[in-house]
């Protein structure tokens, strides 16, 4: 039985630190090609890698890409805000007026941390090269921006927290680590909460390998997802959490299950 962290092709040179991370906490060697079971981070290409994936190859690409996640959670009946994917300025403008007055965002499918991401009139113009269907989802706005985030692994999760800007500091209408964010302790994860992530988590196929849920609550107390993330092609889960030992939990759960797997 041979096992890797499987970091490979052009885009490689963005998980090294991430691989070399991982290489120590699960005890694997980091390869450039496929073995029987693969930690899948870097790969490009069509070809499916030979061997097994951990997290499965399908999962991390549905959670790159905001519209296959509309459509998932759509179709599993996830709690999100409310979410359309349109094909035309035509159809965007009518949905707007149609809710006033109600705000909304229109999404970046493939971007990442509110990359892309903008607040969305009836009127403003969409560039022609938006990728299409348009994700446009409900803007709620919130009193104190936050949003939170529970980790699964192997189909446990754990890790609740928060992400909130700092008093005085300059904020984002998208509350990403990358907008200036900053992970918070908020103690446990509200049951309801709970069933909404590993809902999420199932529904993408993420539940029993890893990733996280982003939800947020809105005004009448309901906990809505948001978004999943995951390890590999085009992202990794942020690790740069300066809260408690959660990104130590989170690579040491990782080595048991990938470890188990390998042997199930």
């Amino acid at each position: 039985m041979k096992a890797c962290i499987l970091n490979s092709g052009g885009g490689s040179w963005a998980f090294e630190e991430h691989a070399q991370r991982l290489s120590r906490a699960m005890n694997l060697e980091i390869s450039d090609s496929p073995t029987d079971f693969n930690y899948v981070l870097g790969w490009e290409g069509a070809q499916v890698p030979d061997g097994q994936s951990f997290i499965p190859l399908q999962a991390i690409s549905m959670a790159s890409d905001k519209r296959r996640l509309a459509q998932v959670f759509a179709e599993h009946e996830v709690a999100t805000p409310r979410t359309e994917l349109l094909e035309s300025q035509a159809e965007v403008a009518q949905v707007i007026e149609a809710n006033s007055p109600k705000q909304w965002v229109l999404k970046w499918p493939t971007g990442c941390g509110g990359s892309g991401h903008r607040l969305q009139s009836a009127t403003a113009p969409i560039p022609t090269d938006w990728p299409r269907p348009l994700v446009l989802q409900e803007f709620i706005r919130l009193e104190v921006p936050q949003v939170y985030r529970l980790y699964g692994v192997a189909g446990q999760t754990f890790g609740w927290n928060a992400r909130r800007f700092s008093a005085g500091a300059g904020t984002s209408p998208f509350v990403a680590h990358a907008q200036g964010a900053r992970y918070e302790e908020v103690g446990q994860a509200p049951h309801d909460a709970e069933i909404v992530a590993r809902h999420a988590l199932s529904a993408t196929g993420l539940l029993d390998s890893f990733g996280c849920a982003d939800l947020m609550q809105d005004d009448q107390g309901n906990w809505l997802a948001l978004e999943v993330n995951t390890d590999g092609i085009f992202n990794h889960v942020d690790r740069d959490i300066s809260i408690g030992n959660i990104a130590q939990e989170i690579d040491e759960r990782l080595a048991v299950a990938f470890w188990a797997w390998c042997k199930s």
